[in-house]
């Protein structure tokens, strides 16, 4: 038990090294209408609101792994549906794991494609 615990702390730094990541300033989302079927792809910047049928989409942050920048993208995002001041959607998404924290609504699906530079 004790060589296990010894081993798990050996290989945090490691584990936190690998999890070091670097901010872009913007982003590549893809957003699906579900009613129509319309896929779009919206390039975003950093803190600039964007607008695609009934949503606003503010992106706060996307960063991108420091040791494979053309890796895993995740974006922190804001979406808001119509003037209603709650979010269908506030928090991290992972462009290879969409599912893990996905937008749930009935009319509108939004990924994350990539961070851009």
């Amino acid at each position: 038990m004790i060589r296990a615990v010894a081993l798990c702390l050996a290989l945090l730094p490691g584990v936190a090294a690998a999890q070091e990541a670097v901010s872009r300033p913007g982003g590549d989302l893809r957003v699906l209408d579900k009613v129509t079927g319309a896929l779009t792809d919206l390039p975003i910047r950093i803190g600039l609101p964007q607008s695609i049928g009934a949503l606003t989409i503010t992106m706060n942050d996307c960063r991108v792994p420091v040791d494979n920048p053309d890796g895993d993208a995740f974006a922190e995002l804001l979406v808001t549906y119509r003037d209603d001041p709650a979010p269908v959607f506030s928090g991290w998404m992972i462009a290879s794991a969409p599912a893990l924290n996905a937008m749930d609504h009935p009319r509108y699906d939004v990924w994350v494609m990539d961070c851009t530079s």
